[in-house]
């Protein structure tokens, strides 16, 4: 299988070369020549654990890599995630289900992708003898699951960029406690869209690129997604077969990622009624949903920080398909909307597409709805999705991280206390991050004085 660019400018490429790119050579992102048809592997699969899943899932995807090696890459991802069946399926009401997704290392969604992303470049490492340079920008989660995708493998060092002060502490102390030398915690000023523009201009000076090697870490990287389509399919085989094709997954998203790996299951044969955007206050996405206008606002810091975000980086794979995979008219959608921070979108279709938005008012009070009517504790991301639920057809719910990396809006809003072993362990140790300014140079600068080279993985 060959992938593309969103933006038509760039030759096709194979799944790896596309995967140690991450951004295309255009600025476009990658996305498969064609979705294949996974109706016809549903009923093999229902049966498979997680790992087993994950691998068949691939193969459609990563051709050019060998079954076995592929496998070993799966099975070493997944068996550092504390509960057996990796994204259990938790059924809160007759309607109502929770699909938990932090069970990983760093405890949030994100270590599905960026374990199995880690390992990955690992593999392409130990085949090509190319050290790889990996940039990305979080606005929490990311930059944490990345750096633990990837922390102490040979031959790999990572810069992540993040807005100093508009994480949270423990999500912080995730990234800048792990005394691992080939980790670099960029603290920026300004936000995470500050963050996120300043990576892809760096991405987009094509000689640096290849004279570092230097692979985009952020959800624009391809295998991210693909990574995050298993876990619907996974979700989907453990519902009622009765509740199967009248689902909605009701998403909490700020990237678009998380929710674009569903629905692009769904255009591939995985038969769901639809899916909810949950957003928080910053709602670019709910309003898009709403009214085909794309339109940037200004980000306002929440309870639920991942989710501070104005520009959703993979919003335009949605587009690319919304357009009918015309390459020119994706150009020039984004080229507008970089200019002015507006477009809108004539004869809009949501497609299966619903959304709402969740003030951070809201957001307590609903942690503490949930917790008295089920018992359960909620993160403030996944309380965006607790928010206006349809109690009239199955939800699905998902849970992108755990409790106890917000313990203080828990506590407001419960009176418990939530905690982890895992966090209470990072509390004690000394954090090491970088300021820097949100600048493409100095950026460039910091990356060339501490990037890995071949030199290096030469004489270690």
């Amino acid at each position: 299988m060959k992938y593309l660019s969103t933006r038509g400018r760039s030759t096709a490429v194979s799944f790896s070369e596309a995967v140690e790119a991450g951004l295309a050579p255009d600025g476009g992102l990658f996305l498969p020549e064609e979705l294949p048809d996974i109706s016809p592997h549903l009923k093999a699969w229902e049966s498979l654990s997680y790992a087993e899943l994950t691998a068949a899932f691939f193969q459609l995807f990563a051709t050019d890599l060998d079954a076995g090696i592929l496998k070993d890459c799966v099975l070493a991802s997944y068996g550092r995630f504390d509960h057996p069946e990796v994204a259990p399926l938790k059924r809160l009401g007759e309607r109502l289900f929770v699909l938990e997704l932090f069970h990983g290392p760093t405890l949030a969604f994100k270590d599905f992708a960026l374990q199995l992303l880690g390992n990955l470049y690992e593999e392409q490492m130990a085949r090509t003898g190319k050290p790889i340079n990996v940039l990305g920008a979080t606005s929490g989660d990311t930059g944490a699951a990345a750096i633990h995708g990837l922390r102490g493998k040979r031959g790999v060092n990572i810069f992540i960029l993040y807005p100093d002060g508009r994480v949270s502490p423990l999500q912080e102390r995730q990234m800048t406690c792990t005394g691992s030398q080939n980790i670099f915690p960029l603290a920026i000023e300004g936000s995470f869209d500050d963050a996120q523009k300043a990576l892809k201009e760096t991405f987009e000076d094509l000689d640096f690129r290849e004279n570092l090697g230097l692979s985009a870490v952020n959800s624009i990287n391809m295998a991210r997604i693909i990574a995050q389509c298993v876990y619907y399919l996974y979700a989907w085989f453990r519902l009622p077969e009765e509740s199967r094709e009248t689902v909605e997954f009701v998403v909490p998203t700020g990237n678009f990622g998380n929710v674009l790996a569903g629905w692009m299951a769904q255009k591939m044969g995985l038969p769901v009624a639809g899916f909810r955007v949950a957003t928080n206050q910053n709602d670019i996405l709910h309003r898009f949903f709403q009214s085909g206008v794309y339109e940037m606002g200004e980000v306002k810091p929440s309870h639920a920080p991942s989710m501070d975000i104005q520009v959703a980086s993979n919003f335009e794979r949605f587009i690319y398909y919304a357009v009918d995979r015309d390459s020119a008219q994706v150009r020039r959608i984004m080229r507008q909307f970089k200019e002015t921070g507006f477009y809108r979108f004539e004869n809009f279709d949501a497609d299966t597409f619903s959304s709402s938005c969740t003030d951070d008012n809201e957001i307590e009070a609903t942690i503490g709805r949930v917790h008295r009517e089920y018992g359960y504790l909620i993160d403030p991301h996944t309380a965006c999705g607790f928010s206006d639920l349809n109690r009239n057809r199955t939800s699905v719910v998902l849970a992108t991280a755990h409790p106890a990396k917000f313990p203080d809006t828990i506590l407001a809003a419960t009176g418990q206390e939530a905690r982890s072993p895992v966090l209470d362990a990072l509390k004690t140790r000394d954090i090491v991050k970088f300021p820097i300014a949100a600048d493409k140079a100095a950026i460039q600068a910091f990356i060339k004085d501490h990037a890995v080279t071949c030199h290096e993985m030469e004489a270690g």
